[in-house]
């Protein structure tokens, strides 16, 4: 049996308790050694083989699983974060199905949560913005042309923006060509939950300057929006004027 497990957003007891619970009944753990706390590898038995897929090939993973089956143990494939979110975890699900090698998935608390925690943010405050944009700019892995930054942009929703600290120069002039305006808050969270996390705040006009200056090239998640303004509307929820299915209006 394969567990993919969602390491959590960086802190070694951000995991959940399912994922410290199948990491330590473990006989193999590979783990994304770029992204992952090594600290979460403590969850392991002794005697619990440890590979590093930041060394390693699709095929090579494979392998290391196959062989595991072939030889009875169960095996965790720790992914940082949540694994659905950039996670590469299609590719493997679809070589493990072609080899009959049963799986499953263990959520994880993503770092796009896990910034919002450190930021004390709510990402969809009422009469600011109620949709949350996670993407990335486009690297060496090509983004659709369609969903490029300057195209969501457009909506001036909260944007979380992963993998794209090395390319703030194209990523701010994007920002503000899409409808941004300079001034729109934007807080650059670096190894958000990790104990040396280092919180950044800028604007939209500010950004590449801030990123340079503080020289942060990755594991960095980038918050544009004006969720982290001081303007929006109280939430009818809790208002004494509201009714809900729970209780009746006062005033």
């Amino acid at each position: 049996m394969v567990h993919f497990v969602g390491a959590g957003s960086g802190a070694a007891d951000l995991i959940t308790i399912r994922g410290s619970r199948l990491l330590g009944e473990a006989d193999v753990v590979i783990y994304a050694g770029s992204l992952v706390n090594p600290e979460l590898l403590n969850y392991t038995k002794s005697g619990c083989e440890i590979y590093n897929s930041a060394k390693m090939t699709l095929e090579e993973v494979i392998e290391v699983i196959k062989s595991a089956e072939k030889y009875g143990k169960t095996t965790v494939r720790l992914h940082t974060g949540d694994s659905s979110i950039y996670g590469a975890v299609r590719e493997q699900f679809d070589e493990l199905d072609k080899l009959g090698i049963a799986y499953d998935v263990c959520p994880g608390v993503s770092s796009f949560c896990g910034a919002a925690s450190s930021l004390k943010t709510e990402y969809t405050l009422p009469d600011v913005s109620q949709t949350v944009i996670i993407t990335r700019t486009a690297g060496r892995t090509p983004v659709p042309e369609r969903e490029s930054v300057r195209s969501l942009a457009s909506h001036r929703a909260t944007m979380v923006l992963f993998l794209s600290t090395s390319l703030t120069e194209t990523l701010q002039e994007e920002l503000l060509a899409g409808g941004y305006p300079g001034t729109t808050p934007v807080a650059v969270v670096y190894k958000a939950t990790w104990p040396d996390e280092r919180i950044f705040r800028c604007t939209v006009e500010t950004l590449h300057k801030t990123v340079t200056e503080n020289h942060l090239t990755k594991t960095s998640l980038i918050i544009v929006g004006d969720c982290m303004g001081d303007k929006y509307m109280r939430s009818l929820l809790y208002h004494p004027g509201f009714t809900t299915e729970y209780r009746e209006a006062t005033r």
